[in-house]
């Protein structure tokens, strides 16, 4: 078994059954599951998804004072943009093409500080990084975190069940993982905080950084915006966050071959250009399997890639001293191909 393989935490119903095949449990085992894995009490080394999704929960009255409140049709424009373009476009930028693929690097280490924190924190980047590296070797295959043939559920609740870091890593195997994530200035724990806290993120530095950062945006709306816009894009944010977690069911074709003829040249996996996401976030995710370490997905004409250009002006303006672009690869190993 490679290390992609084991790191990390497999769900009680496993990743595949005694033939090989994805094992597909029900929602009442996932379920099951998810309760379990966000009980601290049971184990501390459930803090981080526990933690992620209690800051979605600290959303949802910010959420509910916007609609009783403060309500407003230009409110409401804001939340839909800052949802759905902002945090959208953020989480392209710095948790996939970034903190996974390293497809750009940074100038110094303020402009990677300045571009993490570029809206309200709400996903933990070692949940989402050293799984989409397994979600990748492992693409619609069992052990695949979000293999979308194990239905809605499977996928939308993976980062509790299925995205964790294992728990028994070898010393070897942990700083493997580590190392996944050393660009993204994410200061690991030691091997022995791991062993007490089952994560590479450290619960003190990972609180702090989040209270820090909510504490400057609530801010920053409230001065522009006062406690009516503070809400609003609060309670968008946790939108984001929940609504971000059905991505992945629905970019691999909901578990079917939703492939399409010169639109999705990628055939080694299920994944599938969609326009929603393309036009709102540059998530065009068939594109990127093919070039995951491309700064740029958006390769055909009409694909809208904002993402890549927010890397594309870094780069001009200086903050970002290097990207790729495989848009010219596409073409030529796809579009210009000849038989």
């Amino acid at each position: 078994m490679t290390f992609l393989d084991t790191v990390l935490d497999p769900p009680a119903y496993g990743w595949a059954d005694q033939k090989g095949e994805l094992s597909k449990p029900t929602a009442a085992q996932i379920w099951k599951e998810f309760f379990s894995r966000l009980n601290i009490f049971k184990t501390r080394k459930n803090w981080l998804p526990a933690f992620s999704w209690f800051k979605v929960l600290l959303t949802i009255p910010l959420l509910a004072m916007f609609i009783f409140y403060y309500f407003s049709w230009p409110l409401l424009g804001a939340a839909f943009i800052y949802s759905m373009i902002v945090m959208g476009t953020h989480g392209t930028i710095w948790h996939h093409r970034f903190c996974t693929h390293n497809a750009y690097q940074f100038k110094n280490r303020f402009w990677k500080f300045f571009t993490q924190n570029l809206t309200i924190s709400m996903i933990p980047e070692e949940i989402y990084v050293v799984s989409h590296h397994v979600h990748h070797a492992k693409s619609d295959m069992p052990g695949d975190p979000y293999n979308a043939s194990g239905g809605f559920l499977y996928c939308f609740l993976a980062d509790v069940n299925h995205q964790p870091i294992a728990k028994d890593l070898s010393e070897k195997d942990y700083y493997r993982a580590t190392r996944l994530m050393k660009h993204t200035g994410i200061t690991p724990n030691t091997y022995a905080q791991y062993q007490k806290w089952g994560s590479i993120a450290n619960p003190g530095r990972t609180v702090l950084a989040t209270v820090l950062n909510w504490g400057f945006w609530y801010a920053a709306f409230y001065l522009i915006g006062g406690h009516g816009l503070a809400c609003t894009l609060f309670g968008a944010a946790g939108i984001w966050a929940v609504g971000v977690r059905t991505f992945n069911y629905e970019g691999h074709g909901k578990g079917k071959d939703m492939r399409r003829d010169h639109t999705d040249f990628n055939r080694n996996d299920m994944s599938i250009n969609q326009l929603w996401p393309g036009f709102v976030a540059g998530e065009w995710h068939n594109n990127h399997h093919l070039f995951p370490k491309s700064a740029r997905t958006g390769f055909l004409p009409h694909q809208i890639d904002i993402a890549y250009y927010y890397i594309f002006l870094m780069h001009k303006l200086g903050p970002i001293a290097a990207y790729r672009d495989s848009k010219k690869d596409f073409y030529n190993d796809h579009v210009n191909k000849k038989e």
